[in-house]
């Protein structure tokens, strides 16, 4: 991991961003700020930052509506920052691209150590698509390094999303879109069924644990083996 990432805080609170500045700077990373929304596009099509630490609520156009747009053209990884607590806002946040998230009040001390983490991700993310493990939708199989695994249709279109998007939190309900496409109403539980069973039988060819794994609150994310 560079020690040298720039990191862009996107923050109202020019104070609470100064502080997040200078952890992140006690940590050997770079750093930029910017203070409203709609200064972020112009800024990027000139820059690339290593990770965004993306307020929801901003003067100009919001964090919401950013993270939309940013990931139109670009991966770069993406965490919501947000005084809101509600679940919906965080899903929201979830299902427009963002990588992760973090709820204010937070340590500094978190923020640098999810910031690591999408750093690791992103840079394991680099070399292949997905590494040696690659999906077979005539047979719904999973093959990696020689070994196989079949799987039902309903667990096939429940992992390929998620395949197809490494590291990516989804949360049940956009998972259980990808899983049936007429509409039909099934419990969250039924879905924390299915990846029980999924995470199984990949675990079983991986030959590791977790290569799928839950997001407490949201939802759940495929790590590459």
């Amino acid at each position: 991991m560079s020690a040298s990432a720039k990191i862009l805080i996107v923050e109202d609170e020019v104070k609470l961003a100064n502080l997040m500045s200078d952890f992140l700077l006690s940590q050997h990373f770079e750093t930029h700020q910017i203070h409203r929304g709609d200064e972020v596009l112009p800024w990027l099509k000139e820059n690339h930052p290593s990770v965004i630490l993306l307020d929801v609520m901003l003067p100009g156009v919001s964090g919401i509506e950013l993270c939309k747009a940013i990931r139109q053209f670009s991966t770069v990884p993406i965490m919501m920052v947000s005084a809101k607590v509600e679940e919906i806002d965080r899903l929201l946040g979830l299902e427009l691209g963002a990588d992760d998230y973090v709820c204010k009040p937070f340590s500094y001390a978190e923020v640098v150590a999810r910031v690591k983490s999408l750093l690791r991700r992103s840079e394991l993310a680099q070399p292949e698509q997905n590494s040696d493990m690659h999906l077979d939708e005539t047979t719904y199989s999973v093959h990696f390094k020689g070994r196989s695994v079949e799987l039902t249709s309903v667990e096939f279109q429940l992992f390929k999303p998620l395949f197809e998007k490494p590291n990516r939190i989804f949360n049940r309900e956009s998972l259980m879109n990808n899983m049936y496409d007429d509409q039909r109403i099934v419990s969250f539980r039924t879905i924390d069924s299915h990846i029980k069973k999924l995470r199984k039988k990949l675990d079983e060819v991986c030959e590791q644990d977790s290569v799928i794994q839950s997001v407490y609150g949201v939802g759940y994310r495929f790590v590459k083996p």
